[in-house]
């Protein structure tokens, strides 16, 4: 998996208060692609890396990635978007019924409300000038 991960393992276990599921570290990868789409016109200062510089920045995309991930094991949500969109599913003979559209976020993301909070507090959302 490629791009930035801006939370660990050890940081979810805090941010939850449960231990990291098996696959915490693609969960957390995958989130962090949720935080970036939702940041798609966010300006902060980052290192030749890409990573945020910013203490507060740091913090904040540190737990919206984790509030991501925990909203995502709350709604079943294995990271690919893919859950809370169908009432039923079945995988064989394959059968779907009573498709959900998940509300739309900024960057068109399904992003947890405490994730939308913790950017938002940052004045990290797009729209914000600093």
């Amino acid at each position: 998996m490629a791009g930035h991960v801006y939370a660990t393992p050890e940081q979810l276990t805090a941010w939850t208060g449960q231990p990291a599921p098996p696959d915490a570290e693609r969960l957390l990868a995958r989130a962090s692609e949720d935080i970036d789409d939702a940041l798609l016109t966010a300006v902060y200062a980052t290192s030749s890396a890409g990573m945020p510089t910013d203490p507060a920045v740091v913090i904040a995309l540190t737990d919206a990635t984790c509030a991501q991930v925990e909203y995502q094991l709350a709604t079943g949500d294995d990271g690919t978007g893919a859950a809370g969109r169908w009432d039923s599913v079945s995988i064989g003979p394959v059968s779907l019924s009573g498709r959900k559209d998940a509300p739309a976020a900024a960057g068109d993301v399904d992003l947890a409300s405490r994730a939308h909070r913790a950017l938002n507090r940052a004045g990290l959302l797009p729209g914000v000038i600093w």
